[in-house]
């Protein structure tokens, strides 16, 4: 338990590392998984990271590190960047939850 001060209330402070599977890495193969699916589907779409950057309306530069692993997209980023391929979201989420439940199995 913990007592804060300012307010006089008394509290149980959250145990670091409860859900430790949502503190996944960047580097983690799931998150591979994605960023080459994002890839595969703007080389597919035969756009560039340019080009693609242009359509999402977002710096060249976001487009080279979400690739790379560098930078993540909320899920509404994540949608906005699928549609300036023309590649569906959905399709994403069945692929990672496909390899997910094939490690769980």
């Amino acid at each position: 338990m913990c007592f804060a001060p300012e307010s006089g209330a008394v509290y149980t402070a959250p145990k670091i590392g409860a859900m430790p599977r949502f503190r996944k890495s960047i580097y983690s193969r799931e998150w591979k998984e994605l960023t080459g699916w994002l890839v595969q589907q703007r080389k597919q779409a035969a756009l560039s990271q340019r080009q693609l950057a242009a359509r999402v309306g977002v710096v060249h530069s976001l487009v080279g590190k979400v690739e790379q692993g560098e930078r993540r997209l909320d899920p509404i980023e994540l949608v906005l960047y699928c549609n300036g391929m023309g590649a569906d979201p959905c399709e994403l989420l069945r692929v990672i939850q496909s390899h997910m439940t094939a490690d769980d199995a």
